[in-house]
């Protein structure tokens, strides 16, 4: 791996001449263009993840000076998935860029594409807030774009981590916008369930015990079959055990469901916050007795 990160120490230094020397024929850019993508390829075949990176930049660089703005943004989509494997800050940088000289050619999907991978590496380092900002983006873009399943899944992202934000108006609208567009579409209807499943969990951690009936009824009426499901059978007997302020009762709930469908890490997390609120709630009223 050495001899291929001295090569492409080699191949850099070539392109840094060309560009600092004379050229009559304004093909020195062109010339170091192809040395700096030499240059890379021996870096990343010696995983010098960084110098890649970096080099990439310069790539970058030069078809901007040849004015070729989607070809810049490929490098710096090149350098990010360099940059990924030592620094998710740099690839964040990097693919930034790339949104940016894509935006600007009208490449709103390669735009999309790239704003979804930003949200996934900010989402991959817990930072929800702006996960969600880079998925909405991504949404939008895909959204403008027609391509509605890849757009629908981000906003999903979104709902799931404003929830863990606890900014459950705005996870609840857009789990039911997601299911009222998908209602009448064959290949996604049997996805309603599920989302009016989260949506109701959302309600639950708002604790408004009206608001939760309200919208169970909502749901029927969106969805005539919702009430014959099990998801439904699971939120409406959850709000019972709310009205009743039975914190044994709702975790029986929660641990028959969990045996028949497995209850993932998300909706653990809501469930938790849910059963604490209402166990803090009845300890509250036994000291007043």
């Amino acid at each position: 791996m050495a001899d291929q990160t001295a090569r492409g120490e080699e191949f850099e230094s070539k392109a840094e001449k060309k560009i600092n020397g004379w050229s009559f024929f304004g093909s020195k850019y062109e010339d170091a263009a192809d040395l700096y993508d030499k240059s890379a390829n021996c870096f990343k075949i010696a995983k010098n993840w960084d110098k890649a990176g970096s080099v990439y930049i310069k790539l970058a660089n030069c078809h901007l000076k040849l004015e070729s703005k989607h070809e810049a943004a490929s490098s710096y989509v090149d350098a990010a998935n360099c940059y990924k494997k030592v620094s998710s800050q740099e690839a964040i940088s990097c693919l930034n860029q790339a949104v940016n000289f894509f935006m600007e050619i009208g490449r709103l999907n390669m735009a999309a594409r790239y704003c979804k991978e930003i949200g996934e590496l900010y989402e991959a380092e817990q930072n929800f807030e702006n996960a969600i900002d880079y998925f909405e983006r991504s949404a939008d873009l895909f959204q403008s774009e027609e391509v509605t399943t890849t757009a629908n899944q981000c906003r999903q992202k979104v709902a799931q981590y404003a929830a863990q934000l606890e900014q459950y108006p705005k996870a609840i609208e857009i789990f039911e916008v997601i299911a009222r567009h998908s209602i009448n579409n064959n290949l996604l209807k049997y996805s309603v369930k599920g989302l009016l499943l989260n949506a109701g969990l959302c309600q639950l951690c708002r604790g408004d015990l009206v608001a939760i009936h309200n919208s169970l009824e909502r749901y029927q009426e969106l969805d005539p079959t919702f009430s014959g499901t099990r998801e439904y059978k699971f939120l409406a007997d959850l709000a019972a055990s709310m009205d009743e302020e039975d914190v044994g009762k709702f975790t029986d709930v929660i641990k028959e469901f969990d045996n028949m469908t497995r209850l993932d890490p998300w909706k653990t997390t809501l469930l938790l916050r849910a059963k604490n609120a209402l166990k803090a709630k009845e300890d509250e009223e036994d000291d007043l007795t």
